[in-house]
């Protein structure tokens, strides 16, 4: 074993926490800006937030991600079999 190597580990742990909790931070930053501008009226009324908490942020990366895993499992699926030559 390298003497690298357990700084590498605590590296990569480290950087994994700044992306996550950076992902988060756009996530509610991105909502806050777009949500109010693509549904003025529901907004107003109270049907959707006009800003989300850090929790609410996680759900909805946890949601995407998933959807997202599930289309590229889906896909990938699909994308094995070869084009016929015309």
């Amino acid at each position: 074993m390298d003497k690298r190597t357990p700084f590498l580990i605590v590296g990569a742990i480290i950087a994994g926490i700044v992306m996550f909790t950076v992902t988060l931070f756009l996530l509610m930053i991105m909502w806050a800006w777009i949500i109010p501008d693509l549904f003025p009226g529901a907004v107003e009324q109270g049907l959707i937030a006009g800003k989300i908490s850090w929790l609410t942020a996680l759900k909805v990366a946890l949601f995407v991600g998933i959807l997202s895993a599930f289309a590229r499992g889906v896909h990938s699926k699909k994308g094995n079999e070869p084009e016929p030559a015309e």
